[in-house]
């Protein structure tokens, strides 16, 4: 059983003083404390676990539903985009080309993208899979490779479990006081099932708001980065296409979205440093009047 941080315990025995009398009595009330007791600590130690999970012990299926929630946050700030169906099944077999030659070409439900009903630019990702993408965003890329290349760092995220990691250290005092509060209600068994999951889903989702608030560190977007690129050579995308893509962001920096919370674009850039010499620019020549062609297509309808 993993051990109750100590904050944790000092802040519910606080919030326990105001919903729990003392119990001088024997027999049946003391049974009746040591129940209580007990369901105390058994809420404590999910609490515990729920809020603190480890990259390394999330299943695929905990991740899709942890994905799931997130999702659910970012549709609260941004309507889908439905419009046109075809632009989104055109991004979506980009993904599937850069996931299916990708080191984790498939998740419990698989990899999704759906466009944003805004004018922001901005890009999410969720741990399940799910990739979203303004309609901002998509206006101001100027081929296919960049494209690719917005979802390639997004699918980085992803494979690299970086919502996972953000959850679990994310062990703010005031996150453990709201945590004890719940535990103390919980315990007192006032509630339904109902209730309590509705309790463990509120919890959840303030630390999902904390993470669609905050976004990522600066050494996961450039991690991203860096695995983006590969991941577009591994699709036969040119990898120049992420600084070009970077360069165009580095032009249209809005306040209030993704550029509150990433590092700027030009820092990204001297992150992510020149092209290895054995990998040329204008990879994907081959094909590039392929792409040209349903990049055009795709974006005028």
């Amino acid at each position: 059983m993993r051990k109750i941080p100590l904050v944790l315990v000092l802040t519910f025995v606080f919030c326990l003083l105001g919903v729990v009398r003392p119990v001088f009595a024997t027999g049946q009330q003391d049974r009746e404390m040591d129940t209580l007791m007990k369901d105390v600590s058994d809420a404590f130690t999910q609490m515990d676990q729920a809020f603190s999970p480890s990259p390394s012990e999330m299943t695929l299926v905990d991740e899709y539903y942890l994905g799931r929630a997130v999702a659910a946050e970012i549709l609260r700030a941004y309507r889908p985009y439905t419009a046109n169906p075809a632009l989104t099944a055109y991004l979506n077999k980009i993904c599937l080309a850069i996931t299916i030659n990708s080191p984790k070409p498939s998740l419990y439900n698989g990899y999704r993208v759906e466009i944003l009903d805004t004018n922001e630019i901005c890009a999410f990702a969720t741990p399940g899979g799910h990739i979203f993408i303004s309609r901002g965003l998509i206006a101001i890329a100027p081929s296919e490779d960049a494209l690719a290349a917005v979802i390639a760092h997004e699918v980085a995220h992803i494979q690299q479990r970086h919502v996972a990691a953000i959850l679990a250290n994310e062990r703010t005092v005031q996150d453990l006081s709201a945590v004890a509060e719940r535990a103390a209600t919980i315990a007192g068994r006032s509630l339904s099932e109902q209730e309590r999951t509705a309790l463990f889903q509120a919890s959840l989702s303030a630390s999902i708001n904390t993470l669609f608030r905050n976004g990522y560190s600066r050494d996961q977007e450039f991690e991203a980065d860096r695995m983006a690129r590969l991941l577009l050579i591994g699709a036969a995308y040119d990898p120049a296409a992420l600084e070009e893509l970077l360069r165009l962001l580095n032009q249209r920096l809005q306040p209030g979205n993704m550029n509150s919370t990433h590092p700027t674009p030009s820092v990204r850039i001297m992150s992510l440093g020149p092209l290895p010499g054995n990998i040329r620019e204008g990879t994907g020549r081959e094909t590039l009047s392929a792409r040209r062609s349903r990049f055009n297509s795709a974006l005028a309808r």
